[in-house]
C-alpha cells in the first residue's frame, strides 16, 4: 500500500516530502514529482510534509489513475533525494483544478 502523489502536485512541485524519505522513492518530472509504488514502504511520513497536500495513501478511493501514473514516470524520470526550491508561481498553482492537461512527461530540468 503506498503513498501516492495526486493531481495538486502539478505546477506546484514542493519537494519538503523528498527530504524525509528513508528509502529515496521519489522520482522528479518537470513539474510534478512521483513515488516509485514498488519502492515505497508506506511508512507516510512524506503525507504531511507536502504543503500542497498532494500525496495520499493509495487505499483512498479514486486513486487508481494516479497509482498508475507514478507507477509509469517513476521508471522513466530520475530519483530526487534532496529538497529543491519549488517553481516561482507555485501557490498560485496550489489547489487549482484540473491540472492534469498542465502535467509534463518531461523529466526534471536540472536531474
Amino acid at each position: 500500500m503506498p503513498y501516492v502523489v495526486t493531481e495538486n502536485c502539478i505546477k506546484c512541485k514542493y519537494t519538503d516530502c523528498v527530504s524525509v524519505c528513508p528509502v529515496d522513492c521519489f522520482y522528479e518530472g518537470e513539474n510534478f514529482l512521483v513515488i516509485h509504488p514498488d519502492e515505497c514502504i508506506d511508512c507516510g511520513v512524506c503525507e504531511p510534509e507536502c504543503p500542497a497536500e498532494a500525496i495520499k495513501p493509495d487505499t483512498e478511493p479514486g486513486l487508481e489513475k494516479w497509482l498508475a501514473l507514478n507507477a509509469d514516470y517513476a521508471k522513466v524520470w530520475p530519483n530526487i533525494t534532496e529538497k529543491k526550491e519549488p517553481p516561482a508561481d507555485a501557490k498560485e498553482w496550489d489547489g487549482v483544478a484540473d491540472k492534469l492537461q498542465y502535467l509534463s512527461t518531461e523529466p526534471g530540468k536540472d536531474a
